[in-house]
């Protein structure tokens, strides 16, 4: 994307209509102290009515003399960069293309301010209509050349980074400080992302920092939306429906350069609008940023796997710094169980990767916890994961937790003690959530073969050890763990958890009276990565590859909730977990009910995408 230089020195200028001297002159009198010319320069070329022709006109006349636009005169050259060329005739756009090249290679020193006019066109504009001094109307612009608009900014980045070499390194700091702020339109958020990860095809330096920073905005976002307000908000929504909301644009443009902007007319009007707010903007951001990943990793309908493992690398680093520490995010980890859904290599280099996260002592505590929860949220969900895949992992996490048992069997810390043996329980409910998901693939097709394989993992040991996990890990999957085993007679678990009901009973908080000092039913703060994916439109990538809870028919319903003292579970649940296990309340008993997932078992329906 050559601009041709020769072409624009050797066209005459048209006429047009000026006032002042000459360029030149007018920048050797302001360096005499003559300041006039120089000003009226200034307004002319801040004119909101100037013309194509007089701008061209400015930009021929600046060129020949781009050698002596010094610092001193920062402000005109700020006033030039700001010109309104985006939306102009294409002479236009070649003329200040031109001029920007000149003006980096001839005065680096307006590097930064060329990089950040730039990218300050990242975002479509605002549109104000007053009506005397009042704003009646303040909204996005719609204009339909905005993705035309877009293509010429990256242009103008690759025409100073072919100048200045360096550019990568000062472009950074600018896309973090342009980032807008997160309570902005989806419509401003979806532009701007979407145009930062354009940005690391033409940078693959940038890559990991800019996904750094994307995933960071959006985790932002993913804990100011927690699952429980979203389904409220859904509820609520349905309830009040009419049937006239209006019809929400679900992409910003087309998301394939060489194509027109097409949208999904089969989807309903308002279907893929999330009702609240911020999970809306979430979804919107996921869904290009699921796009992204597909295109970088797809060339042509194919997997290239050398670009898939450099992505993978960038995304796990990110993974480390920001997604794991994170407590209770719903949304933003899905891409990477995206990623690892498009070769089985990668899920395995993932689950390895949380396996050296969760054994190693090296790590904190609640480092090693999380990445256990991940393992066994993984391992559940992941509908791409074969059987061998997941027993491999459990002749990987049981070993350790009979050898941790062997350990502590001696020692004076054989108690139950979440703050001494977190990792270990955490461990163990990673461990029964697989099984509750997995069982019926394990003992399938050779029901004995299967149930050696189950007896070989002695689940007696671990649920009759001193250190009582099933006292500790979540009521929920306990209880659905007791239920599995005792139909495969692997362990006998309802005489454990009813004497740990019976301990863990209510008291009163005081002799004189008061509330009732109940027990937390999640002192391990534990919760599921992978739960149902909530978001509709970016769901519809993720339905695919999702495995949902499937009711236990084969495990007698009954003994699952025996030794429970409250159960609220539904016939419309889809899956036997329920908000509740997320936060650290104090109740006593099963957790009652189910995540509601409003986009898994939805119907695939196209997605539009853009290669980036």
């Amino acid at each position: 994307m050559e601009v041709d230089d020769g072409e624009f020195i050797s066209s005459p200028p048209k006429k047009v209509v000026r006032f002042g001297g000459s360029v030149s002159n007018t920048l050797a009198k302001f360096l005499q102290g003559d300041t006039n010319d120089y000003e009226l320069l200034k307004h002319q070329l801040s004119d909101p009515d100037i013309k194509d022709a007089q701008i061209i006109n400015w930009l021929q006349e600046l060129r020949s003399c781009v050698t002596h636009l010094t610092k001193d005169f920062e402000q005109l050259v700020s006033v030039i960069l700001r010109l309104p060329w985006l939306g102009r005739s294409q002479d236009v756009v070649e003329e200040y293309l031109a001029f920007l090249s000149n003006l980096v290679s001839a005065q680096t020193v307006y590097l930064r301010s060329c990089l950040s006019v730039t990218v300050s066109h990242f975002i479509p504009g605002r549109i104000v209509i007053k009506e005397g001094d009042v704003d009646i109307s303040d909204s996005d612009d719609d204009d339909e050349n905005l993705p035309r608009s877009f293509d010429l900014c990256h242009r103008a980045l690759q025409i100073i980074a072919r100048y200045v070499p360096s550019t990568a390194r000062f472009l950074m700091p600018i896309l973090r400080e342009k980032f807008p702020f997160i309570n902005k339109s989806a419509r401003t958020l979806e532009c701007y992302v979407h145009n930062l990860l354009r940005i690391t095809v033409t940078f693959p330096v940038l890559r990991h920092e800019v996904l750094e920073l994307v995933i960071g905005k959006m985790l932002r976002l993913d804990v100011s939306a927690p699952r429980r307000d979203i389904e409220d908000a859904e509820e609520n929504a349905a309830q009040g429906y009419d049937g006239n909301g209006a019809s929400q644009e679900e992409c910003l443009f087309d998301m394939d350069e060489d194509e027109e902007n097409v949208f999904n007319s089969s989807s309903p009007p308002g279907g893929d609008v999330m009702a609240h707010a911020v999970a809306d903007r979430l979804d919107i951001l996921m869904t290009v940023l699921l796009a992204y990943i597909k295109n970088i990793c797809y060339v042509n309908g194919t997997l290239e796997l050398t670009r898939t493992k450099e992505l993978y690398r960038d995304l796990i680093a990110v993974f480390d710094k920001l997604i794991l520490p994170t407590h209770a995010s719903c949304h933003v980890q899905y891409a990477i169980f995206y990623l690892c859904s498009f070769r089985l290599g990668l899920a395995e280099a993932f689950l390895e990767h949380l396996w050296k996260k969760m054994q190693s002592p090296s790590n904190p505590a609640v480092i090693r916890q999380t990445a256990a929860g991940y393992i066994g949220s993984f391992l559940a969900r992941a509908k791409f994961l074969p059987i061998q895949t997941v027993k491999a992992c459990l002749d990987l996490l049981v070993p350790w937790l009979h050898q941790y048992i062997h350990s502590q069997d001696a020692g004076s810390k054989a108690f139950c003690d979440v703050s001494l043996h977190g990792p270990f329980y955490a461990t163990c409910q990673a461990v029964f959530y697989t099984l509750v998901f997995r069982h019926r693939q394990m003992v399938e097709g050779n029901l004995r073969k299967g149930l050696a394989y189950l007896q070989m993992l002695n689940f007696e040991r671990i649920v009759m050890c001193q250190l009582n996990p099933l006292k500790v890990c979540l009521p929920a999957v306990t209880n659905m763990f007791a239920a599995i085993t005792r139909k495969y007679q692997l362990v006998f678990c309802y005489t454990i958890i009813e004497r740990n009901n019976r301990q863990m009973l209510p008291v009163v908080r005081s002799s004189l009276g008061g509330d009732s000092l109940t027990t937390n039913a999640n002192p391990l703060d534990s919760f599921f990565p992978f739960d149902p994916y909530l978001l509709k439109r970016s769901g519809k990538m993720i339905q695919p590859i999702y495995q949902v809870w499937e009711e236990v028919s084969t495990c007698d319903g009954d003994e699952a909730k025996r030794p429970t003292k409250k159960d609220s579970v539904t016939e419309e649940d889809d899956d036997f977990l329920r908000g509740e296990s997320l936060q650290s309340e104090a109740v006593v008993g099963f957790i009652s009910g189910s995540f509601e997932s409003h986009s898994v078992g939805s119907p695939p329906v196209a997605f539009l995408q853009r290669p980036f």
